[in-house]
């Protein structure tokens, strides 16, 4: 070690009040992520209709849903990844290893390029058989390839962008990685319109206007936490000698980050999955789903923002071996996050209505929706405690067990509930209670493996 790394306020500061300092920022930033994801949507879903085809728009809308599991699967190799990094990086700081440090953030950016290179080949030569495993329909099996191929080829953006992020919040600079997110947010924003109906000239291009508009912001966004991370984050060395793999530091990264990847893929799966089991009921389900799952991002976001938070000030003070901060990032994680999802949950029973009538559905594809919204948002009252829990898991490297929660609110509960209640009679009542039902069970296995897992 080269010398003592400056104090950090994750150590030394009153823990609900740098907790609240540092998640605040990602909240906003998270939920603003939420709020050009929705954006999208809603553009889209006024693609005017043409050459005979009726609601264009939902056509539109239906394929971003088909896209969306690719998407979450490139944002879960980048924060997966992230995760490893952000909780090793706090963890090493926690310990006065500036040298480790450095390495662990050389080897978050090398691994960040080589996922890039696996999703270009997928946005290749895989899209079209992917979005045909979904859909026959060949106006949308042609909007969501155009769409997805976009996205998967100029992907590097939000994949370097999330290792970035992580560098930037793992040191407790939260508001740097709010800025640099918020900055792609406006532009995501500002281009929308303008891509997707051809202002200013331009000409109109559509739902590849969404995903032009998208990956822009993304790079954006990258380019402005690269900046930052070099200019402000003087706690973490740089230079071309850390970037070099050891297979020590990767290792160290994916005990972590691989569980959280896994965590974050599951919920790519669980989306593919539901688009096909809804599908099996309607295509207007499957367009409700969609619709329902950017609204929910607004509360889930916020409570992600404020569980990466939490996550490195557990991890940073674990490091340190002070337990008593230790049990009160635990304690105050649970209780804001479970705050955040009971105002979600509390926001969408009373407006749900009106946020849905945003998207200028069909009378039936938005009663389907409000339907969905009313009845999954129950389900915030459990899912609270699984987003605290599992960041708390990640933080004490118990990555297995943060795992197995996900496991059970994402897959094994979930889909076979969904697969069983489509074949019921009244399948289009019944299949949303599939996603409350595997947050409670979730809960409780969470709870069982947190009182062994606090005792480390």
């Amino acid at each position: 070690m080269s010398g003592k790394v400056r104090v950090n306020r994750m150590g030394t500061g009153s823990v609900p009040k740098v907790m609240l300092s540092m998640g605040i920022p990602m909240i906003l930033s998270m939920i603003l992520q939420a709020c050009y994801n929705i954006v999208d949507s809603m553009f889209v879903a006024r693609i005017p209709d043409s050459s005979g085809v009726v609601h264009m728009g939902e056509y539109a809308v239906n394929a971003l849903t088909l896209a969306f599991p690719v998407q979450m699967l490139i944002v879960a190799f980048g924060i997966g990844t992230g995760v490893g990094v952000n909780a090793l990086l706090a963890k090493s700081l926690g310990q006065q290893d500036e040298e480790k440090v450095a390495k662990v953030a050389g080897n978050g950016v090398l691994l960040a390029l080589i996922i890039y290179a696996v999703f270009l080949v997928f946005g290749l030569v895989g899209v079209k058989p992917y979005i045909g495993s979904q859909t026959k329909d060949s106006m949308i099996l042609t909007m969501g390839s155009s769409y997805l191929s976009i996205c998967s080829v100029l992907s590097f953006g939000i994949i370097l962008f999330s290792i970035y992020e992580k560098l930037l919040q793992s040191t407790g600079k939260t508001v740097y990685s709010t800025i640099a997110q918020v900055l792609g947010a406006v532009v995501n924003i500002v281009l929308d319109p303008i891509l997707i109906f051809g202002y200013f000239g331009l000409p109109e291009m559509g739902i590849e206007g969404a995903a032009y508009a998208t990956v822009i912001g993304q790079i954006i966004s990258m380019l402005a936490a690269m900046y930052l991370h070099y200019r402000k984050n003087t706690e973490v060395k740089s230079g071309r000698k850390y970037l070099k793999f050891e297979s020590r530091i990767v290792r160290e990264i994916y005990v972590i980050g691989l569980p959280a990847i896994i965590m974050q893929a599951l919920m790519s799966f669980m989306t593919y999955g539901v688009n096909i089991i809804f599908g099996s009921v309607s295509q207007t389900a499957v367009t409700a789903y969609g619709i329902f799952y950017k609204i929910q991002q607004f509360i889930f976001f916020a409570g992600f923002g404020l569980r990466d938070a939490v996550t490195p000030m557990i991890s940073f003070n674990y490091g340190k071996g002070d337990k008593k901060r230790v049990k009160q990032g635990i304690f105050y994680g649970i209780l804001y996050i479970g705050l955040v999802m009971l105002i979600g949950l509390i926001g969408l029973e009373i407006f749900a209505n009106p946020l849905i009538g945003l998207f200028d559905m069909s009378k039936e594809t938005e009663d389907l929706c409000i339907l969905a919204t009313k009845i999954i948002a129950t389900g915030f009252l459990f899912a609270g405690g699984n987003i605290a829990i599992q960041g708390i898991f990640q933080a004490l490297g118990c990555g297995l067990d943060s795992l197995v929660v996900s496991l059970l609110r994402l897959c094994v509960v979930v889909l076979p509930l969904a697969w069983i209640f489509a074949r019921f009679t009244n399948a289009s009542f019944m299949i949303w209670w599939a996603f409350p039902i595997a947050e409670l069970v979730a809960l409780l296995v969470a709870v069982r493996l947190l009182s062994r897992a606090i005792k480390i």
